[in-house]
């Protein structure tokens, strides 16, 4: 990282802050400006992609895919979900508008009061919930278990012997004297 290029051979990274949710917005077939235009260092670019800190980074916030796994899918809700008419009794155009409105700008909002009063202790409680357990898991469980295992392994080796050399050959006798039986079930 000696030297840094900033010249006309880097490509600019471009950031719109406006809000893309209307279409109508340039109807001229102009390009937004761009409010804010940085030129990346290839260095620097080569280092973000092969970090180590920041592939294995677990406090990097994921803000694009908050839902990777699909874990709440079932809280995909609009309005169409929960209020339907049927064709036979309908309200207003204007009424059925503003209820949708009414609806998505309200639950909107009430999650958003909602997390902001409730996200940051929840996840600090839930944090330390799973850093008591995994340091009991870790140091406690795991290491009982290992023990158990490591002093019954002669019980392990004695239950196999049992089993093959006395279980299994009486269930395969039992098996084959009764696999030249058969029913036939007859309707009367």
């Amino acid at each position: 990282m000696d030297t840094m290029m900033k010249g006309e051979d880097s490509e600019g990274v471009e950031i719109d802050l406006g809000d893309s949710s209307d279409p109508d917005e340039f109807d001229n077939e102009e390009e937004p400006q761009m409010l804010w235009r940085a030129p990346p260092a290839l260095e620097e670019e080569e280092n973000i992609h092969t970090s180590t800190l920041v592939e294995i980074s677990d406090t990097k916030p994921l803000i694009n895919v908050r839902d990777p796994r699909g874990i709440n899918d079932c809280l995909k809700v609009t309005f169409e979900d929960v209020i339907a008419e049927p064709v036979s009794v309908r309200s207003g155009d204007r009424v059925w508008i503003w209820s949708n409105a009414l609806f998505e700008v309200t639950r909107v909002w009430i999650y958003r009061i909602v997390t902001v009063l409730l996200a940051i202790p929840v996840s600090i409680i839930s944090g330390l919930l799973f850093a008591i357990l995994s340091c009991f898991h870790i140091w406690m469980v795991g290491p009982c278990v290992q023990c158990i295992s490591i002093g019954t392994r002669w019980l392990q080796d004695l239950w196999s012997i049992v089993l093959s050399i006395i279980v299994r050959p009486f269930f395969l006798s039992a098996g084959k004297c009764c696999g030249g039986f058969s029913i036939h079930l007859a309707k009367e």
